[in-house]
C-alpha cells in the first residue's frame, strides 16, 4: 500500500494486518513546511519513507494494488494531477481509498484550497480513468453542528490545540503559542462528549444525505494495461 501524504503514519496500525508493505511518501516541501524542526522527529516516530517533488510520484506505472490518500486533496492545488498519478501507480483490479473533507474549518492554512462533493469525486476520478465503488460519509447534519461547536470550544474558547499538539494530534497545525485554559475544563469536556453523543444520535432519528463532515470513498482503475 502507497500512503499519499501519510504525515507521520497515523493509520499504519489500521492497515497493517491487510498489507504486506505500507509504504508513506510526501511532498517534501510542504512536509518541511508544516513539520518545520519536528521533521526528524516525524521521521523517527514512522514518518514518511519517500518523498517527492509533488509533481509525479517516483514509482512505476501499476506499482501497488492499494493507495490510501487520507484528507490530502483538499490541500493540493492541482487535485486532478495528483488522482491521476495516484491512478497511474494502481495496479489493474486494485483500490484507491481516498477521504477528503466537505464541512469542516479552515486547517494548515494556507495550504487549504478545496472541499469536495461526492459528485466532483466521482468526475475527478473518471478523469483518471477510475470508477468509484464506494461513498461513505461523516456523519450528516448533526455531527456537523457537534463538530463546528467542539471546534470552537476546543480551539477558541478552551485553547486546547497546544495540549493536543503535545499529545500528537494537530500534527500538521502551526505550533501553538497558547496556553490552554484550565479553569474552563471541567465545563468544557463533558459539555464536548454530550455534544458529540447527541450528533451521532440525531443522525439516526433525523438523517439529512445533503450533509456530511466529509467523505471516504473507494475507487478502481477501469483502464487496463
Amino acid at each position: 500500500m502507497l500512503d499519499v501524504g501519510c504525515g507521520e503514519k497515523p493509520y499504519a496500525s489500521i492497515f497493517a494486518p491487510y498489507v504486506s508493505e505500507h509504504l508513506g511518501i510526501e511532498y517534501d516541501e510542504s512536509f518541511a513546511e508544516t513539520f518545520s524542526s519536528k521533521r526528524a522527529a516525524a521521521n523517527a516516530a514512522g514518518g514518511p519513507d519517500l518523498y517527492y517533488d509533488g509533481k509525479r510520484l517516483p514509482f512505476e506505472d501499476h506499482s501497488f494494488d492499494t493507495v490510501l490518500s487520507a484528507q490530502v486533496l483538499e490541500h493540493t492545488p492541482e487535485p486532478l494531477a495528483l488522482v491521476k498519478e495516484m491512478a497511474r501507480v494502481l495496479r489493474p483490479g486494485g483500490a484507491l481509498i481516498l477521504s477528503v473533507p466537505f464541512s469542516f474549518r479552515l486547517h494548515e492554512e494556507p495550504r487549504d484550497y478545496f472541499r469536495y462533493t461526492p459528485h466532483g469525486l466521482r468526475s475527478l476520478c473518471e478523469a483518471a480513468e477510475m470508477r468509484v465503488t464506494e461513498t461513505v460519509p461523516f456523519g450528516s447534519v448533526w455531527t456537523v453542528i457537534a463538530h463546528k461547536v467542539n471546534s470552537m470550544i476546543t480551539l477558541r474558547m478552551v485553547r486546547l490545540d497546544g495540549l493536543g499538539q503535545a499529545m500528537g494530534k494537530f500534527g500538521h497545525e502551526a505550533s501553538a503559542t497558547r496556553g490552554p485554559r484550565w479553569a474552563l475544563v471541567p465545563f468544557a469536556v463533558p459539555a464536548m462528549v454530550s455534544l458529540a453523543a447527541a450528533g451521532r444520535i440525531l443522525d439516526r432519528v433525523i438523517h439529512d444525505p445533503t450533509e456530511a463532515i466529509g467523505y471516504v470513498i473507494v475507487a478502481e482503475p477501469t483502464a487496463v494495461g
